[in-house]
């Protein structure tokens, strides 16, 4: 529908006049999709021409109606000050011919053709296990670096793993006291998990484990052979763990450079801050004022001289754009660290760099299972290995109910079973909390992944099934309601691409895909293709290829794989 929309408002431009003092992206803004069919395929309220032309937004419908003609527009309707153009079927049958041509491509666009984007995600600590708090920053992390490269950005996925800090500290402190070698040599993440909770049980007893910490962190960052042996002995353990989990989701990044790589960079950045005057001490301790922009200080050293999370951002931040180039770089975390980069962004406009505003922030809400917060500390989580298990095994077994014959039984179930988490993560405006309930997530019947990835099979199954489509004429085919509707939305698809885009929002596709899987299961139930007329057959055949190809690109965005049988 971009074309016409286009169309319409150069021509509503040009009646309006050149000192309008409303440009061709003001007029595209004015037109909008109409509640109901009968109201049009699209419509323009006329209210905003009235001080323009002096006249009533009804006298503009009016006279407009009739000096405005476009092809594609079968006919074009003024009601109540509103323009209301409704769309011809053979327009509607060029679109369908332009999405089957397009294919695997329909949706695409060149917002980001020669730019660059740098994408920071999941980055899970270290020494830790892979936990369901961790799922909201890898799957809308993956599915932006998607829609940026659909969008044609040269994408960088960055996994800024969290291997640095006074938690490593508390490690080696474990390690060293009681720890067991052959125990983390055999079970790995999940007993360094075990000694790191362990630690704050002892510290609440005995405190002086926390300063032994402190102590242990400090070796790290004078270079301590000893303590960075072990440090990078935790990591390639964990990372290995962590490997099993991207796999298992197709998720790659570009970077797995994480804090450790720019601990000795945090000095850099303190010798230029103190260079430009921007360092105040406090309590032995270095920050930089941004009282004038009503945040607190940022910390950037602590008073025993070990850099902070804060220095290392910074000093990532230089390096990405020395290394990369970044037209934006984004960075995908939970809303409660909203202010900590603030603060970054705001020290690095103050350091002088003119690229503060290409540095974004895409926060996210929290997740629960069924009600209950999570917190690794006192070891309320639920691990991604375990979810997505959990999630197979459920599949399995509503599979073994519904379609005990299916082949490919174990591929699909861990298709669906993914789907179904990743989906419910996704399903809301990201910056919303979401709550995660078994009995929603995996219902083949709700708005969930399963009913998407279901609606794509059935659109293969329909294909499949009907054939090689009858040679015939049917560029003037006349629609049913239910076919002009599920044109209409497949037309949207590019216009969500471009909406998920802007706004760094996931949800925008997913909840064009529930449109799209309403609209086809509609469709499905209420137009035969067997026992149609050659005509209808060849033309519905058209639209079940655009679905599959919508459908399929659809889910891709949103790191879904697709299910040609469930």
């Amino acid at each position: 529908m971009n074309l016409l929309k286009n169309q319409i408002a150069q021509q509503v431009g040009a009646l309006l006049g050149a000192d309008s003092g409303l440009s061709h992206e003001d007029i595209l803004k004015l037109i909008e999709y109409p509640p109901e069919p009968k109201m049009g395929d699209l419509s323009v309220a006329c209210f905003r021409f009235s001080k323009i032309l002096r006249k009533s937004p009804v006298a503009i419908a009016e006279d407009f109606k009739s000096r405005i003609c476009i092809d594609g527009v079968a006919r074009t309707e003024a009601v109540n000050g509103y323009l209301n153009f409704f769309v011809s079927d053979s327009y509607r049958m060029s679109l369908l011919d332009g999405i089957n041509a397009a294919g695997d491509d329909y949706g695409k666009n060149d917002i980001g053709s020669g730019k660059t984007v740098c994408i920071d995600y999941s980055s899970p600590n270290i020494a830790k296990e892979f936990h369901i708090g961790h799922l909201g920053t890898t799957v809308i992390g993956n599915s932006l670096k998607r829609i940026h490269a659909f969008s044609g950005y040269k994408c960088v996925g960055i996994n800024y793993l969290g291997d640095w800090g006074t938690q490593f500290g508390r490690l080696i402190v474990a390690y060293k006291t009681w720890a067991d070698k052959e125990k983390i040599e055999r079970d790995g993440v999940e007993e360094l998990g075990r000694i790191y909770k362990e630690f704050y049980e002892r510290a609440e007893k005995d405190p002086s484990l926390n300063d032994r910490a402190r102590e242990e962190f400090n070796k790290m960052e004078q270079g301590d052979p000893e303590s960075l042996r072990l440090w990078q002995w935790f990591r390639e353990i964990s990372l290995q763990k962590f490997m099993e989990t991207y796999k298992l989701l197709g998720i790659d990044f570009d970077s797995y450079d994480g804090e450790g790589f720019f601990h000795d960079k945090a000095q850099e950045v303190v010798d230029e801050l103190k260079e430009k005057n921007l360092l105040e001490e406090s309590d032995g301790a270095m920050l930089v004022r941004l009282d004038d922009y009503n945040m607190p200080p940022c910390l950037i050293l602590k008073n025993d001289g070990s850099s902070l999370y804060t220095t290392r951002d910074i000093a990532a931040a230089i390096y990405r754009k020395k290394t990369y180039n970044f037209d934006k770089c984004l960075y995908v975390t939970d809303a409660g660290q909203s202010l900590h980069f603030a603060q970054f962004f705001k020290v690095i406009g103050l350091m002088g760099y003119d690229w503060e505003d290409e540095l974004v922030h895409i926060p996210y809400g929290k997740i629960s299972v069924n009600g209950a917060k999570l917190a690794s500390r006192t070891g309320n989580v639920v691990l991604l290995s375990d979810l997505f298990n959990d999630a197979i095994e459920r599949v399995k077994a509503i599979m073994d109910e519904k379609n005990p014959d299916l082949e490919n039984r174990d591929e699909i179930a861990r298709k669906v079973g993914l789907g179904a988490v990743i989906f419910n993560q996704l399903s809301s405006g990201r910056i919303k909390d979401v709550n995660f309930v078994w009995e929603d997530a995996l219902n083949f019947d709700g708005n969930t992944g399963p009913y998407a990835q279901y609606t794509y099979a059935r659109s293969c199954s329909v294909l499949e099934k009907a054939g090689k489509a009858p040679d015939c004429d049917i560029s003037d085919y006349e629609m049913n309601p239910v076919e002009r509707e599920l044109v209409a939305v497949l037309s949207k698809f590019p216009e969500k691409v471009a909406s998920a885009l802007d706004d760094y929002e996931p949800s925008a596709v997913t909840r064009y895909i529930l449109d799209l899987c309403q609209s086809f299961n509609r469709f499905y139930h209420d137009c035969p293709i067997m026992k149609a007329s050659d005509r209808e057959k060849a033309a519905r055949i058209k639209m079940c290829r655009a679905v599959r190809y919508t459908l399929g690109n659809a889910l891709w965005l949103i790191g879904l794989e697709k299910t040609e049988k469930i």
